[in-house]
């Protein structure tokens, strides 16, 4: 039986590389939008169907067993559906008004709802949860900016699309805190993402449309999209889970934004403000105390160990 509680950290660095990789998903996700004639929400079902599908095919090639039983099928449903909704309704979101307002809201909202509901379900949160949350929200604020120009009535319901999206993602994360015996993280990411992929269709062809313009380039980023931010990087924020409190997951997932905005300053030339600059410093602290004050692996959830322990015990 395999011990959890030993390497606490490999927990912190699976979820530290999955949100480097959200991070590139941004910039890959606009460029396939703009070479493949794209809405963002068409994007998104693409992205979550290609991500689905190429475990999926994995899983198949590599002869792996296919999930069976009720509680493995009840916890892809879950994962599929609530990938759907935080994937719509934050794309929604950003189609009102502006990316700042909703990037800001989703990505800023969602370690708030996780440490009150671990706060809540008596959850260990961790050392200096509190205060790395209110600097990493801080460091988003600064970074991506309020957005000014827009009606009011835009603004609130583009807030209000974003705080369903972080909700779905806050539940995606509290959900996948607790491991069901039997499925392993890479098949729920695969069948799971296939489900909300496909429950993303119709949205898409009703928000303009999905004519997938074929070529190279396009299927090239669509494959990139699919692997990287989406397979890899939500495999191994799951597997991250086993160890790390959910309350530091969603807190690391603020890398997201951070390396969006590296990326585009140096690949696209976008320069950051000094506000941005300092917003970007603040968020990088918060990360760095939220590792260093997690790594002791005190802060690890017994009940979450107990049910990951069960899975990793040879079956039969």
């Amino acid at each position: 039986m395999r011990s959890f509680t030993s390497r606490p950290s490999a927990g912190l660095f699976y979820l530290v590389i999955s949100g480097l990789l959200w991070g590139t998903g941004g910039l890959t996700g606009s460029l396939l939008g703009r070479v493949a004639g794209l809405s963002a929400i068409a994007v998104a079902a693409c992205r979550l169907t290609a991500g689905g599908v190429l475990i999926v095919c994995y899983l198949t090639a590599t002869r792996k067993a296919w999930p069976s039983g009720r509680s493995a099928w009840s916890r892809i449903i879950v994962i599929g559906l609530l990938a759907a909704i935080f994937q719509s309704c934050y794309f929604a979101g950003v189609s009102l008004p502006s990316v700042p307002l909703a990037t800001l809201i989703t990505i800023g909202a969602a370690p708030v709802i996780v440490l009150g509901a671990e706060r809540a379900t008596g959850r260990p949160a961790g050392r200096l949860a509190v205060l790395t949350t209110g600097l990493a929200v801080t460091g988003l604020g600064l970074l991506v900016g309020l957005p000014s120009g827009f009606r009011e009535s835009a603004v609130l319901a583009s807030a209000g699309m974003a705080v369903l999206a972080a909700a779905g993602f806050a539940a995606i994360t509290m959900v996948s805190s607790r491991p069901v015996p039997g499925v392993d993280d890479l098949t729920v990411t695969g069948f799971g993402f296939t489900l909300g992929g496909l429950l993303l269709m119709p949205l898409a062809q009703l928000a303009g449309g999905i004519a997938f313009r074929p070529g190279l380039a396009a299927i090239g980023l669509l494959i990139a999209l699919g692997t990287g931010p989406t397979a890899v990087a939500y495999t191994l924020f799951f597997r991250g889970l086993r160890t790390a409190a959910a309350s530091t997951a969603a807190r690391l997932a603020l890398l997201e934004p951070l390396t969006s905005a590296i990326l585009a300053a140096l690949l696209l030339g976008e320069r950051l403000s000094a506000t941005g600059i300092v917003g970007a410093a603040i968020i990088g602290a918060a990360v760095i105390l939220t590792v260093q004050a997690d790594r002791g692996g005190g802060l690890i959830d017994r009940n979450a160990i107990r049910g990951a322990q069960v899975y990793d015990e040879p079956q039969g």
